[in-house]
């Protein structure tokens, strides 16, 4: 059973991921800072753009992580097998190379493996906006993918 872990602020980030694996064998832990996942051995670990509280990051284990773009700091102090990360800079694996209100074109820079062991190459996703921030689809997008699903299909 797949361990997944959300630190977030309330985003619905966590809701989100929880229907997602709907089906799936998989458990959903969500935290407003990392100290309450430490000592769980987490498959994927999905940082929202509005997390806070770093201190005690250091703590977690996780085999894959997505977090926002622009967090080295985490990024060294994190331990995780894999770290992908979202945002508008070209350095993050998962960024928009379009957006308007209906829409959104999420870029995959970079190719990685998915939890369930297939490849997922570079490419191009055309995704409904649905209202939410550029960064929280992002995440949303980077977790589908990192699950072995499609984004449309959360």
């Amino acid at each position: 059973m797949w361990q997944i872990g959300v630190w977030e602020r309330d985003e619905g980030l966590a809701d989100w991921v929880s229907a997602l694996v709907r089906g799936l064998p998989a458990l959903v832990r969500a935290c407003r800072h990392p100290a309450l996942l430490a000592g769980t051995p987490l498959d994927l670990l999905v940082v929202s753009p509005g997390a806070t509280g770093w201190a005690g990051a250091g703590t977690l284990n996780c085999r894959a992580a997505l977090l926002p773009g622009g967090r080295s700091a985490l990024t060294r102090l994190l331990p995780a097998g894999m770290v992908l990360s979202y945002g508008s800079s070209s350095r993050n694996t998962l960024t928009l190379s379009s957006l308007d209100e209906q829409r959104a074109s999420v870029a995959v820079q970079r190719e990685f493996v998915s939890l369930d062991g297939r490849a997922v190459e570079r490419q191009e996703l055309i995704l409904p906006r649905g209202g939410c921030s550029p960064d929280l689809l992002l995440a949303q997008a980077g977790a589908a993918l990192l699950l072995g699903r499609l984004p449309e299909d959360g």
